[in-house]
């Protein structure tokens, strides 16, 4: 690898998405990332969304990039060579991520009798030891709770999950963290982040625990308004919808001469005492525009809408299904960070790189993720040091699967 954090090497023992997707975080950076499964496949190795034959496109989703060995987990000598691995020498080495309940022989205390600057995360569900996923961590936050249509009754869950998506990012700086302190101290250690406070956190950062506290309230449901600005969607002539959103004196000007709108915002102004330019003078005349600009999205086809909004630099999108996305020139097909690849059994589609855009290094392009077990033989070799005959006897008494 050559990325900027080319040099590294973790160890995942992970499923569904906080692990893996941090753990694809540091590999789509250079990371040599080495994921180990049971020789039958890990608990997401056939989550939906799956292809006609049953294989996942999730699971390649979020092992993109990674090295795969598959290891007979209830065997002793399969959690030897595990327990090898994590703990091999080597400055860049000893670094180990999981959601797994760590305990046992992947209990830190043990692990750093092999190895005493050993960095090892564990993502848990809640801080004493109860399971937690995602949307049962998000049932407690409040968010369930106000997200959805007006005077809708009960709960509206979220479909793309935020808190494991918080704790995935936040679980690979963590990482670079403790790999740092180790280099200027040689110390190594355990880190625990819980999903419940990752969640717990955000909430209270973003002031929704603030404000239930010291203004001694319950925040209602605006549906698609973005609260204490303006934002909502609108329906064009043709049936589409489009996001506009005013955050900023610019924005109020660009929508104003976008839909010929000048005149009607000073009027509102005018008759409600508000100042637009601000967040509070937009939230509380946010109906009155809405009377305003509705009207005019309703009577034009989005083309046209979109066309206006975008020459005028005000703040929009269209909403798009996932397979208009897909087959969105600007945003996927023409973006530099996709790439279409060819992922084994599943066929060929666009696939993202990192993010992230260093000056010093160029951007990897993304990687397959790997077969079940792709990489068993090369890394017992490369990095354990088992010569041939030991590795194929390994592979007769089932301890390691994966291609011979």
């Amino acid at each position: 690898m050559t990325g900027i954090l080319a040099g590294l090497r973790i160890v995942e023992g992970s499923a569904f998405i906080a692990a893996p997707l941090g753990g694809m975080t540091l590999a789509q950076m250079g990371a040599d990332v080495i994921r180990f499964d049971d020789i039958k496949g890990g608990l997401d190795n056939e989550r939906w969304p799956v292809t006609e034959e049953g294989l996942s496109i999730y699971w390649a989703g979020l092992n993109k990039g990674k090295r795969s060995i598959a290891v007979d987990l209830r065997n002793p000598k399969g959690r030897e060579l595990l327990t090898a691995l994590i703990t091999a020498p080597g400055e860049g080495a000893g670094i180990f991520t999981t959601n797994m309940p760590a305990r046992g022989w992947l209990a830190y205390e043990e692990l750093a009798k092999k190895r005493a600057d050993l960095i090892a995360l564990n993502i848990i569900g809640a801080r004493d030891g109860s399971a937690h996923v995602d949307y049962t961590v998000n049932a407690i936050t409040g968010f369930p709770m106000v997200t959805g249509p007006v005077g809708h009754e009960g709960p509206v869950n979220a479909v793309c999950p935020p808190w494991d998506l918080a704790a995935a990012y936040a679980g690979a700086l963590s990482l670079l963290a403790a790999e740092r302190h180790r280099r200027m101290t040689g110390q190594g250690q355990k880190i625990v982040l819980p999903l419940q406070d990752m969640a717990l956190a955000t909430t209270s950062a973003l002031g929704y625990i603030g404000e239930a506290v010291v203004n001694d309230v319950d925040r209602p449901r605006f549906g698609n308004e973005i609260f204490g600005t303006f934002g909502r969607d609108f329906r064009t002539k043709d049936g589409r919808f489009v996001m506009i959103c005013i955050f900023s004196d610019r924005h109020v000007d660009a929508l104003a001469a976008a839909g010929g709108f000048v005149d009607a915002f000073r009027k509102i102004e005018a008759e409600t005492g508000v100042d637009l330019k601000s967040d509070a003078g937009r939230w509380d005349a946010r109906q009155q525009l809405i009377a305003v600009i509705e009207p005019w999205v309703a009577a034009h086809d989005a083309a046209d809408v979109s066309a206006a909004l975008k020459k005028a630099g005000a703040l929009w999108a269209p909403y798009q299904t996932f397979r208009e996305l897909a087959a969105d020139k600007a945003n996927v097909l023409d973006n530099p960070m996709f790439t279409i690849l060819d992922q084994p059994g599943i066929g060929r589609y666009p696939v993202a790189a990192s993010p992230m855009q260093f000056g010093a290094v160029p951007r990897q392009p993304p990687q397959p993720a790997p077969v079940l077990g792709q990489h068993t033989d090369e890394i017992l070799s490369g990095i354990l040091g088992l010569p041939g005959h030991e590795i194929a006897r390994l592979h007769d008494d089932k301890v390691i699967g994966g291609p011979r």
